[in-house]
């Protein structure tokens, strides 16, 4: 299978784009909780809600995607349990018959890898970046806690740790079926092995939790706000013409910029000013974050975002 993946394939491949405008797409299918939305002629993204992890979304709180080539399907994240993966292979199945081939982890999130063991079972081959599978490991357990506390033990059911099979430092290319992959790991963002895929031919991305939209970002205890805005910074530079933020909608560079890269920009910014004026920790609500208000979850994460962001700038 690595011979596969890495000798490069030169099956020629047309497409032509539908257009997304302002972050929506044509809406294919609707599998519970899960939107198919189609990118481009063989990319689609898939859709998960904006809140938290539920028994009835599978761990599935994300955005995954997927590509469709002449030798098989490459798929970008494969759910938050072993149950979350089948509902994402019903969807697959929705659009083509040909077997997932590929599965690519760009982070250490529960829904970034925990559905690896069902599509491994299948013939799949898994790819992540070391120090993605690295955070995996490390924090098992604590998002087997998180998930069976959101989710409940149900959604557990089936789901086996599993890890890549094929692992990166800061970069990967493979081919198949015509189409070109990159896999860039910029560093520690949301967490610590997040990567982006990007599609060359097609100028499609697919961000991870390197980009969020429709929703506010969250800065966990693992994530670091100074170099997740390098890692956007990076993914940027590829000028990509369509976007697929690990949460919110199939969108545009302007959108994400907006939705992730300003608010984090700005959030730094405000932080420094406020401890410079000498706030205290204790006092972070009073930073205005009022500009972002439109964004899902937006009370419930400001001034968590900003305490995490007060404690790092007091190391920097």
């Amino acid at each position: 299978m690595k011979r596969q993946l890495i000798a490069s394939l030169t099956l020629g491949l047309m497409w032509s784009v539908l257009l997304i405008v302002a972050g929506s797409s044509a809406v294919l299918a609707d599998n519970a909780n899960l939107t198919l939305q189609q990118v481009t002629e063989n990319v689609y993204g898939i859709v998960g809600p904006l809140h938290e992890r539920t028994a009835s979304n599978l761990g599935n709180n994300a955005t995954f995607g997927f590509v469709v080539t002449y030798h098989g399907v490459v798929l970008i994240d494969p759910g938050g349990s072993y149950k979350g993966a089948k509902r994402i292979q019903e969807i697959i199945r929705s659009v083509t018959k040909q077997p997932v081939r590929v599965v690519i982890n760009t982070g250490g999130e529960d829904h970034r890898w925990l559905g690896n063991d069902y599509f491994k079972s299948q013939g799949a081959t898994v790819i992540a970046s070391a120090e993605a599978v690295e955070d995996q490991k490390a924090r098992l357990n604590e998002i087997l806690l998180r998930l069976g506390n959101t989710a409940g033990d149900n959604v557990l059911h089936g789901t086996r740790e599993s890890y890549a099979d094929i692992t990166f430092d800061k970069e990967y290319r493979f081919s198949l079926g015509g189409d070109d992959f990159e896999i860039y790991h910029p560093g520690n963002a949301h967490s610590p092995g997040d990567s982006f895929v990007w599609l060359p031919q097609q100028k499609v991305m697919f961000a991870g939790d390197i980009a969020c939209t429709d929703r506010m970002l969250s800065l966990m205890w693992y994530s670091r706000s100074k170099s997740w805005t390098e890692a956007y910074e990076a993914l940027a530079s590829f000028n990509p013409v369509y976007v697929i933020p690990g949460h919110g909608k199939p969108t545009t560079l302007a959108v994400t910029d907006r939705d992730t890269y300003d608010y984090l920009t700005t959030l730094r910014k405000a932080v420094a000013y406020f401890m410079v004026a000498g706030g205290g920790i204790e006092e972070v609500n009073k930073i205005d974050q009022l500009k972002f208000r439109y964004l899902e979850n937006y009370e419930a994460l400001k001034n968590r975002n900003a305490q995490k962001v007060y404690e790092e700038l007091e190391f920097e």
